[in-house]
C-alpha cells in the first residue's frame, strides 16, 4: 500500500494562495494591480488566492509579476553536471578496455 501524502493537493492550493496573497500585501498591490501586471484576469487572481484551484499559467504569472521566480526554481530538479551522452560514451570505452584485457591479457616474464 502507497503512504499517504502528507499534505492534499487542496492544502497545497490554499498555502500557494496564501503566500502569494501575503506577497501581494507586502508589495502594497491590490488583486487588480496584480492581476494587471500579469496579464490575467482579477477573478483569476481571486481564485489563487482563495486556493480555489488555478492553472500553471495562472500560477506562473503571478509568480512572476510578484518578482518571485525562485519559487519555480526550487522545483525544478538540479541540471545534470555530466551529459548522459558523455557518461554513456565514458562507459563504452571502459567496457572496451576491459574487453581489450581479456582477449590480449598482459603476461608477466
Amino acid at each position: 500500500m502507497a503512504p499517504q501524502p502528507l499534505v492534499t493537493t487542496e492544502e497545497w492550493e490554499k498555502r500557494l494562495g496564501a503566500d502569494a496573497r501575503r506577497l501581494r500585501i507586502q508589495l502594497r498591490l491590490t488583486q487588480a494591480e496584480l492581476a494587471n501586471h500579469a496579464n490575467i484576469s482579477l477573478s483569476s487572481v481571486q481564485n489563487l488566492e482563495r486556493g480555489g484551484g488555478s492553472s500553471l499559467s495562472t500560477l506562473i504569472r503571478v509568480v512572476r509579476a510578484l518578482g518571485r521566480t525562485d519559487w519555480l526554481g526550487s522545483l525544478a530538479p538540479e541540471e545534470p553536471k555530466v551529459s548522459p551522452i558523455q557518461l554513456l560514451r565514458e562507459r563504452e570505452k571502459q567496457a572496451a578496455t576491459i574487453r581489450s584485457r581479456v582477449r590480449h591479457p598482459v603476461t608477466s616474464q
